[in-house]
């Protein structure tokens, strides 16, 4: 029998010191497939694989070319953890076995960029710039461009999600969002919209083009072409969002997981730096230099740019920087293999009683992978759900997306969220398209959202 653990907050990378401030009631978290038995591991096999020079420690210092994605640009694993800080946020501690219902999600569970607007100008006006209420704040670097997030006199970012500072390129994505919804509000007003609207339109509209990007880019190259089309043209099957939607734990736990994997070691921001290590080298928590500042061709295909650098292929092991998290993310840490994030996947899996990935295979009704294609030899028993996730990208689907477990979860419970979610545009307007200048046309991508967002102002 496994014994009991006891693991940190839901947030996979946020300071210990940050995870109590602001609590209050949120909504809870729920089950997938409730009727399938806690995958049951023992503590001491959960740490042997998820420590350091184990065999999910990728310990290459840069990514070698056989294990990239060219598929997938190294953008999208950052887009994805984005995308996580918008409708997840739970900063319980966790006893095995733990009741999902019980969780407090501390996020509204819609893709509606709260991690953004917060509450808007006048819930949280530290937000918003307070010489046009109608734009989000932005921070001026270094060299005078505001091109960080706002920050006080100590640096500590002014957001509506402290995870968003965490390290360098999901403070430079929130900064990207920021821009453009502030270019959505020159539109506007350049266009003739009346001042009481341009705030409200200009919401809508950032967040439209954002939910856009995420059903017909993002979903369709993380989960898999086939799984998203199916789930578009004959609905959800497992994941039914009700009036009142939760998370499920098997999506928030497990399958929305897998963007670990594709985090690269090293990242070139920009021309003027050569390769930076994501960890320590874009650590966040401070202001950003003007030479760190992200030039995003390299990391999502922009027309007239050199190719992007490639995400990491998906497979059953990280990088090895999130094997070792510094200590500015998960604290003083007495056990050095708590510092892993492969570990402590594992022991909130553990800790939720998350059922076995072979379990989830047989429910839905596609063939599990045997236990020579999970690669864990000795092993009792089936295997977690998060690992099982990874490996079966792996071997499924080379590396390149999700396969048929994951790419289900994921599919299903984003798309069944904007679907529940009567602001989404599947929901108010379901023939809207984006309005958006881009590179093709009637296919506005999240590069078209960058560009968009870098140019000047009329």
């Amino acid at each position: 029998m496994a014994k009991n653990i006891r693991v940190g907050a839901h947030s996979c990378v946020v300071a210990p010191a940050l995870k109590d401030a602001g609590l209050q009631a949120g909504d809870k978290y729920g089950r997938m497939f409730p009727e399938l038995s806690p995958c049951e591991v023992d503590e001491t096999a959960m740490a042997g694989l998820g420590r350091a020079a184990s065999r999910m420690d990728a310990t290459l210092p840069v990514v070698d070319e056989g294990l990239e994605n060219r598929r997938i640009p190294a953008g999208f694993a950052i887009l994805g953890q984005f995308v996580a800080h918008d409708i997840t946020s739970d900063r319980s501690l966790l006893s095995h076995h733990a009741v999902a219902g019980e969780l407090r999600n501390f996020r509204a569970p819609r893709l509606d960029l709260e991690c953004l607007y917060g509450e808007g100008p006048v819930g949280n006006p530290f937000l918003y710039d307070a010489d046009d209420a109608d734009k989000l704040l932005l921070g001026v670097n270094a060299a005078g461009r505001p091109d960080d997030l706002p920050r006080n006199r100590q640096g500590v970012a002014l957001v509506g999600d402290p995870r968003n500072d965490v390290h360098l390129l999901i403070s430079q994505m929130h900064v990207a969002f920021l821009t453009f919804h502030n270019r959505v509000v020159d539109q506007l007003r350049e266009g003739g919209t009346p001042d009481e609207h341009v705030f409200d339109e200009a919401r809508r509209i950032t967040r439209w083009h954002y939910e856009w990007v995420m059903v017909n880019e993002f979903l369709p190259l993380s989960a898999g072409d086939e799984t998203v089309a199916d789930v578009l043209n004959n609905g959800r099957k497992f994941y039914d969002p009700g009036e009142n939607p939760t998370i499920p734990v098997e999506f928030s736990d497990a399958a929305y997981r897998f963007g670990h994997s594709q985090i690269r070691p090293t990242y070139r921001l920009n021309d003027e730096v050569g390769d930076i290590t994501i960890f320590p080298g874009c650590l966040g928590f401070k202001p950003v230099p003007p030479e760190k500042v992200i030039d995003w061709s390299h990391l999502f295909e922009v027309p007239g740019a050199n190719p992007p650098q490639p995400s990491r292929r998906l497979e059953a092991s990280l990088t090895h920087a999130l094997i070792e998290l510094p200590e500015q993310i998960v604290g003083h840490k007495e056990i050095p293999e708590h510092h892993s994030l492969a570990l402590r996947d594992l022991q909130r899996g553990g800790a939720l009683g998350l059922p076995s990935g072979e379990a989830v295979a047989r429910q839905i009704g596609v063939e599990s992978l045997t236990r020579a294609e999970c690669g864990l030899e000795g092993w009792a028993g089936e295997t977690p759900l998060w690992y099982y996730v990874l490996k079966e990208a792996e071997v499924r689907a080379g590396g390149e997306h999700l396969g048929p477990v994951g790419g289900r979860i994921v599919s299903e419970v984003l798309l069944g969220l904007l679907d529940a979610d009567p602001g989404s545009y599947r929901s108010a307007d379901p023939g809207w398209r984006p309005t958006l200048p881009s590179a093709e046309p009637d296919r506005f991508m999240m590069a078209d959202l960058l560009v968009f967002a870098k140019e000047p102002s009329p």
